[in-house]
């Protein structure tokens, strides 16, 4: 079963917008690589001073694989973003209720 990953990042949301924006071609190779990894959802969300990225992957392991790997180019737009903590990735595991949709 898969998991869930987020993480929040301590930035502008705007700021980091207009970054994503300015870099796209960056942006987009990273998220090539994720899919390449084995995600199977990202989206950022941005709002009360901060930013949640939230993913879906078969397993951490292959998070880890591809954070590692891509570091440094995330890295790079974090620091133009102004991100200056390092952010830790939490990870979710669904839990079998019966009210899941």
């Amino acid at each position: 079963m898969s998991v869930m990953m987020g993480m929040v990042i301590e930035v502008d949301p705007t700021r980091f917008e207009q970054v994503a924006k300015d870099n796209k071609e960056l942006l987009d190779s990273i998220a090539e690589r994720a899919k390449q990894a084995g995600a199977i959802r990202h989206q950022f969300f941005g709002g009360d001073g901060g930013v949640l990225v939230a993913d879906e992957w078969p397993d951490e392991a292959s998070f880890l694989g591809f954070y590692e790997a891509a570091g440094p180019d995330i890295g790079t737009l974090m620091g133009q973003a102004g991100v200056t903590a390092q952010p830790t990735p939490r990870f979710w595991h669904p839990l079998e209720t019966s009210d899941t949709f």
